[in-house]
């Protein structure tokens, strides 16, 4: 048994040392998933600041709308994210509103739609004008 622990142990330590050599670097064939989130939220913090419907849809979406439960600009969480909504809701030139209004079909996650379906009441109560502030907002990741 001594004769196969001595042998063990030293090629344990040369794969330790082995493995704790210098990394290469990985080859960049575009844009990490972190700068592209860095570069999404720093879009949608630019037209925050230039219009003030998207202001008021961000102050809905965090306060009154509850929004932020379920929902974060680059990571699906319980629902898809904002920069999933957004691409979808403009590939398609579809309204968000009309779907916040029940009046039209889940289009992003339909798996998810009756999680949802409890946040109709809070999205039915809104005016006009506040679900078209959401709606930029949501637009504009």
């Amino acid at each position: 048994m001594k004769t196969y622990v001595k042998p063990f142990f030293a090629l344990t330590i040369a794969l330790v040392f082995a493995s704790c050599g210098d990394k290469k670097p990985k080859e960049d064939f575009g844009k990490s998933a972190e700068e592209e989130t860095v570069e999404t939220t720093e879009t949608a913090v630019d037209e925050v600041a230039a219009d003030p419907l998207v202001a008021e849809g961000k102050t809905i979406f965090e306060g009154k709308g509850t929004c932020t439960a379920c929902h974060k600009p680059d990571v699906k969480v319980v629902g898809p994210s904002l920069a999933d909504i957004s691409k979808i809701y403009k590939e398609q030139n579809a309204s968000i509103v009309s779907f916040l209004k029940e009046e039209g079909k889940p289009l992003v996650d339909p798996s998810q739609y009756e999680v949802m379906k409890a946040n109709f009441a809070i999205t039915k109560a809104m005016s006009d004008d506040e679900l078209k502030a959401l709606e930029a907002y949501v637009l504009s990741y």
